[in-house]
Order: C-alpha cells, then structure tokens, then sequence
C-alpha cells in the first residue's frame, strides 16, 4: 500500500517535465519516467543535425533539472505496458503503481505510407537520429570530394527534404548556411551540382501560418538557392532515388523525412479511443475519456480548441502540463478537474540566413526582426545556465565568422570487405533506446 498518493508521469519532454515540475510539493509522491536521462529540447535538434550545435547543448540532464525538487523522483526506464484497471505500469521485470497518471510520451515519425521512406530516409526526432544525418552529411561530401564519376558525385552532392512545415523550412535554411561553410573545406568541388531541394504536398510552406508568410518563405528559401517544389507528393523512395508524383526521379544519397508525425503511445491493457495521427481523445480538462485519474497531454492527446485541433507545439504542451498539474492538485482535494484553455503566444519559425517569419497576435511579420526573436525565445526556453551560454556563443562564432565548430564524422568507416557486418551494427546504434 501506498502511504501517500502516488503520481507517475511518463515521458520528459516539454509537457511531461513541466507536469512533474508542477506537482512537486503537492503532498503526493510524484515520479517520472522516461527511457533518457536527459530533456531533449527539440526545437534545436535540426541544428544538431546541421553541425551548428554540439549534441550536449540540446540534450539536459533530467536529474540536474529536478534537483531541487522535493516529493520528486526519476526512473531512466522503457514502460512496456499499462495497467488501467490494475493501476500498475510494468517497467522491466517491475511493476510500478499509481494514483495518478499523465501520459506525455510525445510523438513518433510518421511515414503515411509512403513505400521505402521508413527504409531509405533519415528521419530526425532523436539525437541518435540527428548525429547519423550529421555524420552522413559530411560522409557524402567527403566521398564526393574525391569521386571521379560526375553522375555519383551530384547524388552525393544532391540533398531532399520531404515536407515544407517548420522543420523542413528550418532545416533548409540550416543546409545552405552549412553549404555556404563548407565552400571553405572543399575548394575543389563544383559547387553547381550541389542542389538542395524541398517537397511539399500542399500549395504553400509553413501552412500553420498566414498564406502571406508561406508565400514570403517560399520565395526567400528560392532566393537562397532552395529548389521548392510545391504540389508534389512522394510516390515511393528506393535506394538513392526520391520518386515524386509528377514523374520525376531524383537521384540523391540524403532524404530528409519531416513530413508528418503520430502519437507514440505505450501499450495499454485496454484499447483507447483514438483521433488522427494515433493521438488519444480527451475531455476538455485533459482527462482521458475512459479513465478520470489519467491524463494525456503533448503530442500524445487531441485537444481542440474553437473547433480546431491544436498543432503540438512546444508552448502548448508547457501549458498542459501546468493545467494538468492544477487539475490534479483539485482532485487531491475532493474538487473537480477545469477544463484546459490555451493562450496563444504567437508563433515564429526560422528561415535562415539573417531570415524568419512569424504571426503575434493579429500582427504578422517577417525577415530580420522574425530571425532575431526565434533566436532569443528559443534560447529563454533552453533549459540550464550553462547550455544558454555555450548555444548563445556557438550562435555568435556562427554568425560572425560563417563557420561551424561541429564537422566531426562519428560514425564508423565502412570498408568493402566488412561493409554488411557495418551495416547492421551502424543501423543498430541509430535506434534510439
């Protein structure tokens, strides 16, 4: 038996974390779990991906975070499975009960089945994911440095993003800056076959956005040497070549996928009502329809608001997790749940290149000022003292002197002998834990 109320949070991303940080001192035992030992903050990752930023200055440690916390504890574990009527979550050979839970397990890549994206592309939701397209990278200019067959060279040298929301304009940006580096590091090669492209379905970038903001994009990413192809789906990816709907074959060894996400929900002793993109229905207070002791929040849950399904991203999930944390402080004392009001902030999104856009209010704007303020909100929200002030400078070596600390090639060499034994091995250590 449990001598006090026992709540279990699980998944320490921005939702998550945020719920257990509101719920210390709240006289219940509060624990979270979470397969890493460290916050992620993703909205930085692509930077990481791009040699921009060090792994570590992305990646916080959870202990360090909650130090200070009382009636807080940290379980670094994989949850296999829910018990909803046991009220048990088993976590190895263990079994952990609650009161209380919240579930902020986030989201996964989600391929929309597209035939070979899962196989052939790099996606980029973990830090694993992010440091193999970095290394791959610079792999294909090295190789491309010395190769001799021009048609191999312009597939090393040919780079494919797959979806025109945020991440993949962001990622973009990130790609010319770094090509505009790396000119330095590789005199020799002709920098006409390097070619960047970006797919999008729909008719616009940035489609959360204001049409003027989208369209602003698109021509700034052109300016910058971008090829955007809008109206264009993915018809199937194959070994070093991107299929599109109209026809055309793009021959490129690097396809960047982040072109949709679903909900990663653990597995549960009972089916859950389920929306689009797997997420989990939710009362208005964020309560799970079918159980009033649990909650979904993140990327995890669909939560509407004014008939509009909110977008998942990063403010909204800090804000459930405050909401959530209230919420249950109310049952703690006998009150019922409130149901859950987002406050919109305004949104930004980074282009690159001195460049961004964003929407406050009913005020939209873009260029400079737009770049400016992304940087300076994401570095508020960037967890530690000491992680501001090492990406504050990596940002300023940046920008000041066009060059980019992070070029190292972790990943093992492959040779002909051994190249499938590699192979695998390399797969393997992608795999997020």
């Amino acid at each position: 038996m449990l001598k006090h109320p026992r709540i279990v949070v699980i998944g320490a991303g921005f939702g998550g974390l945020q719920a257990a940080q509101s719920l210390a001192n709240s006289g219940a035992d509060v624990l979270l779990i979470d397969r890493n030992n460290y916050h992620l903050f993703v909205p930085l990752l692509y930077q990481v991906a791009t040699a921009q930023l060090a792994p570590d200055l992305v990646a916080y440690p959870i202990r360090t975070i909650l130090r200070r916390a009382t009636n807080l504890q940290f379980l670094q574990a994989e949850v296999q499975k829910i018990d909803f009527s046991e009220q048990i979550i088993k976590v190895g050979d263990a079994v952990v009960p609650y009161n209380f839970l919240v579930l902020a397990t986030g989201s996964q890549t989600r391929y929309l089945g597209v035939p070979g994206a899962a196989e052939y592309a790099f996606s980029m939701r973990t830090l694993e994911e992010a440091v193999a397209l970095r290394n791959h990278l610079f792999s294909c200019f090295e190789q491309a440095s010395h190769e001799p067959d021009p048609v191999r060279r312009e597939r090393l040298l040919t780079v494919a993003i797959v979806g025109g929301g945020a991440t993949g304009v962001e990622m973009a940006g990130a790609l010319i800056e770094m090509f505009r580096t790396l000119r330095k590091d590789y005199p020799t090669l002709d920098w006409q076959q390097v070619r960047l492209l970006l797919v999008q379905s729909g008719d616009r970038l940035l489609p959360d956005l204001p049409r003027q903001l989208g369209e602003y994009t698109c021509k700034r990413l052109r300016q910058l040497g971008v090829e955007v192809h809008l109206h264009q789906k993915v018809n199937r990816i194959t070994p070093g070549t991107l299929h599109l709907s109209d026809g055309q074959a793009i021959a490129t060894e690097t396809i960047i996928w982040t072109a949709g996400l679903q909900a990663s929900a653990p597995e549960t002793s009972q089916d859950l009502a389920r929306a689009t993109k797997e997420k989990l229905f939710v009362r208005s207070t964020l309560q799970l329809l079918e159980h009033g002791n649990v909650y979904a929040i993140g990327d995890l849950a669909c939560v509407e608001q004014k008939g509009e399904p909110l977008t998942g991203v990063a403010p909204e999930a800090l804000q459930q997790g405050v909401a959530v944390a209230r919420n249950i402080r109310r049952q703690l004392r006998g009150k019922a749940p409130k149901p859950f009001r987002y406050f919109n902030k305004g949104r930004l999104a980074i282009i690159g290149c001195f460049s961004g856009v964003g929407k406050i209010g009913g005020f939209a704007f873009a260029g400079f000022p737009a770049w400016l303020m992304w940087l300076a909100v994401h570095l508020v929200y960037l967890p530690g003292y000491r992680s501001r002030l090492m990406v504050l400078l990596s940002w300023l070596h940046t920008y000041l002197s066009g060059d980019r600390a992070v070029r190292l090639i972790l990943s093992p060499r492959r040779t002909t002998v051994h190249n499938r034994q590699i192979h695998q091995t390399v797969k393997s250590l992608e795999v997020s834990p």
